[in-house]
Formats: structure tokens, C-alpha cells, sequence
């Protein structure tokens, strides 16, 4: 067999591609970190010049930077877009034309997972998703006729010859390539693409050189992709709080990205350094509530003694901080006699290695994708990236393995919005719009209930603002479901946590609704009861009249003033002058959707308030210390009320 092409251009590789292939493409590509945009631009390109050609791709999670609107938001976001990214960042050609609703009629790209929120009425994206869990876009792929399978990888030189990594996306690549194997379908070119700053990951993301059927090494390589770092509020931390108290020592983690996940991360990290002052926080919350009274059944109010292991479909910052805790440290192994030895209390773990964190994908920051490297280098077990069959099900011949390895499971998701009856909404709106999609949630949600002490957790802010309004997250019904009802389980909002399984629909409603905004109560209740699933003579405790913003906001006060719950808890990518600027952007934003707002965003230009520290500062960082014509003194002003504002509201 001759040796596999090794390129530089990029331009060049998708020409010999095109080649190879003919002009028809059907292209597979990771999600997420794993997509090589630079070469599937490339490819795009060719095909977008010759209407004679077609490419149809199969991917999900296309990561684009975000687009500023002209304005304020332009100028504040642009230098720190550029800034964090770098003005080589390459966005996926495909993914940009959808949004201008562009995609030319011999493209077609069919997505398992859209980027939150970016695909929203986008016409083509939104015909062209496919519904699918996770762990069966292998399959569902396999029946298709891929010729192309490209990723991004790391390479590395060994003594014997070279090896690549799937790094970041051994999560689909191996299932389906074995699927179209068992299935008798003929193995795609195979293309690897080289990028010097991915983590080099071995154990089951490392494979030998003859994988891949030609390498793409272009000279010069963007940025990872990399997540800013988002703020958290008082509502998630509450969240974080209660359910960070339904983790068991000694049991397995799976968790998700964003600012929920962020605040369940900091208050894992709270229960661990200052146990004191997290129990006040539980107690300020809840009293001797039943949150309280489920977190001593099944979860734990100590630090972490044994520690906790990850198994989570996709690595993200939170597992870095954890394992920098020491609270992510029980290790597993891929060997029946070894984890029941270790379950018996007879094994060393020091001394047959093992792992603490499994995954099928990672995405974060730049100190994620750090530690990782460095990880990897001191101690190569200590992290498995694994295709995701692995990862996301118990079936198989793992079964009894995983199982045992998953023991006190809490697997944690976010949703939109849950109905009274316990079922979940997590990907879509009612009209069928797809927001991000299934993925792996499901899957979680299964596995918890066959395990026998596992449990899926499901994180939901009680309330949220549509339209300048406060609307309930918590609902009579919905017209569609991520999660059906009788997978319910618990769920948690900043006032509590609802213990939903084995429950009546009407014990189901009531837990529901005592972890409800208090300015809903009423109506949902009615609603219930009109439709006959709530006794009429129910009444709604006093306490659960407590349940809002205020009362959270005192409740949470004293760690706020301890700084335990940092607006930023692990670092911010903004500087300090656009920290300072963020929440008067955001006073300027929630103002100005209704027209209440908009009055008092008038009032306020016309009469901005006493200067603040750091206000020319923010001024300059916004280019409008000296600003030339009518627009952009107007835009000075609205700024300059909004510091003001924001600052002492």
C-alpha cells in the first residue's frame, strides 16, 4: 500500500479530493472543536463555482463566532470578538450562509445538533436537521453513502512511525466507521487535518497512521475554537447550590456547559473548601425543606472523601476545576475484576493506573485545552476520550462494567421549560423550531433510571424574560417534549428541588409547583385543577410564597459579600473595563424591548445621573470619548446613562 498524501495546502487538498472523488461529496465531520473549517470551506468553495458538482455534509454543532448588530453592541463586541478569537479565525463557510438564509441548491447540510439559538428561522437548517440521539447518529450515518470523512486531529512521531489522535472527537468517528464495516458499506476517504494546539489524547481517541488515507498539514493553523467564559447570577447559583447537594461521594458525574453548569461547578467546589458556608447557603435557601431532606437520601451535605468520577459526553472547564479540587479523583478501569476490587475496598489505585474522566468530546477555553495537554503528559490514564457508545449507554458487552463504574450516578442536563406533569423541553419550541437539539440528554435520562442508585437531574431556571416580560419556565403543558413524563426524575430551580419519580401526577404537580416563581403559583394551580389532576381543595403553602427574585437575592447575600459567588467564578475573558460595561449594556438591552422601558431610557438621556468611577474609561474602550456627529453623541449619552444606572441599581 503506497504511503498515505501528506499536504500543505489546503486549497490543493481539496482539489485532489474532488479528484479522487468526483463531484459528488457526502461528507461526515465531528461535531463541534473536531471540524476543519479551513478544508470543508475549501470544498464548499469548489462546489459553490460548478453547479455541476454537489456536497451534502453530515455534522452537527457548526461553532461560528458571534455576529454583533451595528450599534453599541458592535462596538463593544468587535475588538473583544477579535481579540478572543483572532482576526485569522475561519467560521464554516456553510453555516454563515445558512444564517443569511444563502445556502446555494447543491449544498445540503444535515445537522443532529445545532449551535443554541443560531439556526432559529433558518429555513434550510430547519428542514435539513435530523432528530437523533446521540448515540445513534452512527448508525442512522452508516446508511448513508459518505465517501468523505474529515476531522480535525494532532499527530505525533513515535518510534514506530506516526500516530494520530482523535483528540477532541473519537465520539462518532470509530462507531461509524465500525457500522459501515459490520454493514458491508465501503469505508470513506478517510482525511486527517493537523492542528498543532489540539491535545494529543491516547487511550482510545489514538489510532495508527494507515487510519487515514491522506493528511492535510497546512503551515499555518487559526485558533481552537475556544467557549468565553460566561456570567452566572444569583438564580443559577441557587440552582448550583441545590443541586450540589444531591451529589453522592464516591459516585459519577456527568454534567454540561454554560452558566448553570458553571454554578453546580462552583458550589461542588464550595461544599468542598468551605463546607461551613455552604450549608448556611442551603439552609438561607430552604430552611429544612425537602431539598434538604432528598439531598440526605440520596445525595451528601460533607466534603468529598472518596471523590467522584466523570463519565459525560462531552469534557468541559468544569471537570479541570474539579480535578483540581481533588474532587474529581475516583478512578475506574476497563477491567471487570479490577472495579470490583476496587468496589471491595481491595485494590490500590496507585498502583494499576486508571482513569477519572471519560468523555466522547471536549470544548472550553484555552486553560482547558491546556490542561488537558498537561494532563495527558503527567498521567496518561487519567482521561479516556471514547467513541460515545461508550460514554452515553449501558448496552453492550460494557454493560455490567459501566454499570459498576457509573455507581451513584447523577447525570445533570438543562432544559427550557418542564410541565407540571414532570416531562422536559430541552431542544425545540412548540412550532417546531429546533433551538440545539436532543443530543445525549436523552440517553442520560434512560441510563439514569437503569441504574440502580443513579438519577437524572434536570437544571431549570424557574423564570425567564421574553419581550421585556417575566414568563414561568414551568408550564400546564407544551407543544413538545424533549423528555417524555414518564421519565421524570427530579428536577431543580433556584427554589428547590422536586423528587418526581415514582410519583402520582397530582404529588408530581405539587412537587412541581413548589419549586415554582410564587408569581405563577396561583395560575398554575387553577390550571391544574381544572383540568382535574389537582384536588380542589389544595392550597398553596405560605412558604412557597417566598419564592422569588428578592428573596433569593437576600437569602444569597452573605456568600455574594464573602465573594463565594463571583460573577465570573473561574476567570473572565472580558477585561475589566468590558466587565464594567457588561451589566450597563445589559440595563440598556432589557429597556429596551417594551415601551415602559423605553420611556425610562429617555428619561434617563435626558437627565443621566452623577458620574461614576471608570466611566471614562468605558467611554474610551467604546471609541466615544470624542465622538463626531449627531448619532454618535447620542450614542455617548445613552452610554453614559446606562454606567450611571446600572451602577447604582
Amino acid at each position: 500500500m503506497p504511503p498515505a498524501p501528506r499536504l500543505e495546502d489546503t486549497a490543493a487538498c481539496a482539489n485532489l479530493i474532488a479528484d479522487r472523488l468526483g463531484p459528488h461529496l457526502c461528507v461526515a465531520a465531528p461535531l463541534g472543536l473536531g471540524k476543519p473549517h479551513g478544508l470543508l470551506n475549501a470544498l464548499y468553495r469548489l462546489t459553490v463555482a460548478d453547479p455541476a458538482r454537489s456536497l451534502t455534509l453530515y455534522t452537527a454543532l457548526s461553532l461560528t463566532r458571534p455576529k454583533p448588530r451595528p450599534g453599541l453592541e458592535e462596538r463593544f463586541l468587535a475588538p473583544f470578538l477579535e481579540r478572543h478569537f483572532g482576526d485569522d479565525y475561519e467560521d464554516p463557510e456553510y453555516a454563515l450562509a445558512e444564517q443569511r438564509h444563502a445556502l446555494p441548491g447543491n449544498v445540503a447540510v444535515h445537522e443532529f445538533y445545532l449551535q443554541s439559538g443560531a439556526l432559529l428561522h433558518a429555513p434550510r437548517a430547519q428542514r435539513d436537521y435530523i432528530s437523533q440521539n446521540y448515540t445513534h447518529v452512527a448508525r442512522d450515518l452508516a446508511a448513508q453513502d459518505v465517501n468523505l470523512l474529515v476531522q480535525l486531529v494532532a499527530r505525533r512521531e513515535t518510534s514506530g512511525g506516526v500516530r494520530y489522535s482523535l483528540s477532541s472527537n473519537p465520539d462518532l468517528t470509530l462507531d461509524f466507521l465500525a457500522q459501515c464495516e459490520r454493514a458491508g458499506k465501503p469505508r470513506p476517504l478517510c482525511v486527517a487535518v493537523v492542528h498543532p494546539d489540539l491535545p494529543y489524547m491516547s487511550g482510545h481517541a489514538e489510532v495508527a497512521a494507515e487510519f487515514f488515507d491522506m493528511e492535510l498539514a497546512p503551515a499555518q493553523s487559526p485558533r481552537l475554537f475556544a467557549l468565553p467564559r460566561v456570567p452566572v447570577g444569583i438564580a443559577e447559583y441557587a440552582i448550583g447550590l441545590n443541586a450540589s447537594a444531591l451529589v453522592r461521594d464516591g459516585g459519577c458525574l456527568q454534567i454540561g456547559i454554560g452558566a448553570l453548569s458553571d454554578a453546580l461547578v462552583q458550589a461542588l467546589l464550595l461544599r468542598q473548601r468551605d463546607n461551613t458556608a455552604w450549608r448556611d447557603g442551603l439552609r438561607a435557601l430552604d430552611g429544612e425543606s425537602p431539598t434538604l431532606a432528598l439531598a440526605r437520601r440520596i445525595g451528601g451535605l460533607e466534603p468529598f472523601a472518596t471523590g467522584l468520577y466523570g463519565a459525560s459526553e462531552m469534557v468541559m472547564d468544569g471537570f479541570m476545576h474539579l480535578a483540581r479540587a481533588g474532587i474529581l479523583k475516583r478512578r475506574s478501569w476497563d477491567n471487570l475484576a479490577l472495579e470490583k476490587a476496587a468496589v471491595a475496598g481491595r485494590l490500590n489505585p496507585a498502583t494499576p493506573g486508571g482513569h477519572y474522566l471519560r468523555g466522547a468530546f471536549f470544548l472550553g477555553s484555552r486553560e482547558l485545552y491546556e490542561w488537558l495537554h498537561a494532563t495527558e503528559a503527567a498521567d496518561p490514564d487519567a482521561i479516556d476520550m471514547c467513541p460515545v457508545s461508550n460514554v452515553n449507554q449501558l448496552y453492550g458487552d460494557h454493560q455490567v462494567l459501566a454499570a459498576l463504574q457509573r455507581r451513584g450516578a447523577r447525570f445533570f442536563n438543562t432544559c427550557m421549560m418542564a410541565t407540571l406533569l414532570g416531562a422536559a423541553v430541552s431542544d425545540a419550541l412548540e412550532d417546531g423550531q429546533v433551538v440545539s437539539g436532543v443530543g445525549g440528554q436523552y440517553n442520560f435520562v434512560a441510563m439514569a433510571h437503569e441504574l440502580d442508585d443513579g438519577h437524572s437531574i434536570l437544571l431549570l431556571r424557574a423564570t425567564r424574560r421574553e419581550h421585556g416580560e417575566v414568563r414561568t419556565n414551568i408550564r400546564w403543558d407544551y407543544g413538545h417534549t424533549t423528555i417524555p413524563r414518564h421519565l421524570r426524575d427530579i428536577v431543580v430551580t433556584e427554589y428547590g428541588a422536586a423528587d418526581l419519580r415514582g410519583k402520582s401526577d397530582s404529588e408530581c404537580i405539587e412537587a412541581m409547583l413548589s419549586i415554582c416563581d410564587a408569581r405563577f403559583l396561583d395560575a398554575l394551580a387553577a390550571e391544574a385543577k381544572a383540568n382535574g389532576k389537582l384536588a380542589p381543595g389544595f392550597r398553596i403553602p405560605d412558604a412557597w410564597r417566598r419564592h422569588r427574585p428578592e428573596c433569593l437575592a437576600e437569602a444569597l447575600a452573605p456568600l455574594r459579600r464573602a465573594a463565594l459567588l463571583p460573577t465570573f467564578p473561574f476567570g473572565s475573558d472580558f477585561d475589566e473595563i468590558e466587565q464594567q460595561l457588561l451589566p450597563a449594556l445589559g440595563w440598556l438591552k432589557e429597556r429596551a424591548v417594551t415601551w415602559r422601558g423605553r420611556v425610562a431610557l429617555a428619561k434617563a438621556f435626558m437627565r443621566p445621573g452623577e458620574p461614576v468611577a471608570g466611566e471614562a474609561a468605558a467611554l474610551e474602550r467604546m471609541q466615544l470619548v470624542r465622538p463626531q456627529g449627531i448619532g454618535n453623541r447620542l450614542q455617548q449619552r445613552i452610554v453614559l446613562a446606562a454606567l450611571r444606572r446600572s451602577k447604582s441599581s
